[in-house]
């Protein structure tokens, strides 16, 4: 069953299984794009050829990075789902 999400209005809404995985791909690239970028960016100091090996680093972690995701996906819909459950009783 596809995890229940409070859209913009705080109503409860049903994702799709394909909006989350596409969400995750999203999420992933975008995590891995700027992670890999500020940790290859700081110690090189924006040396010649930095940008070649952060590419190289982005490459490798992305993959990586997305098959997490699915796995600790829904375990953050879950730890979320149930922090919200407790905050809403007060």
């Amino acid at each position: 069953m596809a995890p229940r999400i409070a859209n913009a209005t705080g109503a409860m809404t049903m994702q799709s299984k394909f909006t989350i995985i596409l969400a995750q791909v999203f999420i992933s690239l975008m995590m891995a794009f700027l992670m890999t970028l500020i940790f290859t960016a700081i110690p090189m100091q924006f040396a010649p050829g930095w940008v070649g090996e952060w590419l190289r680093r982005f490459i490798t972690a992305w993959p990586i990075a997305f098959v997490l995701s699915l796995g600790v996906g829904p375990l953050a819909f879950g730890l979320s789902a149930r922090v919200s459950r407790a905050v809403q009783r007060g």
